[in-house]
């Protein structure tokens, strides 16, 4: 018998976790970023193939992997469906709380799901900017609280890890 409550997770979720949009490796992607750990726990890889037209950058496909959950997998798919098409300033834009509120919520232990979606796509974009040699007028110099925020996730998920691992250890 499992002590495990389930997580109350939105019809969105669940729907996008079972049926999960443009996910696997993209092979003409412009950049490949992640955020969070395959070692100990939630990880998002984020493909993104970014055209000039006209001067202006837009994203022309996104593909994601995700090791994790099913918010993790939710977040990472619900993303890629917003930011095709758009201007990468307007992807720029979207914050983890947007995202969370895009699929219906999520549980307070799950927002760092959406966190690190948020992350990949932002590291993402900065990574397009440094490979082409610019730097936009709207992209903040300094790390956002965003960004900052995913060091966080992923530094907290490192130290737990270790602290399983050395419980295990001991034994």
């Amino acid at each position: 018998m499992s002590s495990r409550i389930p997580l109350p997770y939105s019809p969105k979720v669940l729907e996008l976790f079972r049926n999960p949009k443009n996910l696997g490796p993209m092979e003409d992607a412009t950049v490949v970023e992640s955020a969070g750990s395959p070692a100990c726990g939630d990880m998002i890889r984020l493909y993104l193939k970014i055209v000039n037209i006209d001067g202006v950058d837009i994203i022309e496909k996104a593909t994601f992997e995700s090791y994790g959950c099913a918010a993790n997998i939710a977040t990472a798919s619900i993303l890629t469906e917003m930011i095709i098409g758009k201007k990468v300033e307007d992807a720029w834009k979207i914050s983890w709380k947007y995202l969370s509120d895009q699929l219906g919520g999520l549980p307070p232990i799950k927002y760092h799901c959406s966190i690190l979606a948020v992350g990949a796509l932002k590291r993402g974009i900065r990574a397009y900017y440094k490979k082409v040699g610019s730097h936009p007028d709207w992209l903040p110099k300094d790390l956002t609280t965003e960004e900052k925020q995913v060091f966080e996730e992923e530094e907290i998920m490192m130290r737990y890890y270790s602290s399983l691992k050395t419980l295990g250890e001991g034994r």
